[in-house]
């Protein structure tokens, strides 16, 4: 799962990189939405959840871990 969230990522990248839609102004997504803005929208909506993705599959769970010891041994958390 990690390997496809790299993956994912990168696509990402370069769909972002939108030469493609960049002068055009038709059609129209949704009847008033230019394609060019509709597409950047998209974009974030799925860098959100690469994001996501990113935090549950390739976090290093770890560091988590040591800073919860670290605040329990500081007297920092109430259990």
């Amino acid at each position: 799962m990690r390997t496809l969230t790299i993956l994912l990522i990168i696509a990402l990248f370069v769909l972002h990189q939108d030469f493609w839609f960049w002068d055009d102004i038709e059609p129209l997504v949704f009847g008033f939405l230019p394609i060019g803005l509709a597409w950047h929208a998209g974009i974030s909506i799925a860098a959100s959840l690469a994001w996501a993705m990113a935090v549950r599959y390739c976090w290093p769970r770890d560091v988590e871990v040591a800073e919860h010891e670290y605040a329990a041994a500081r007297g920092d958390v109430e259990l």
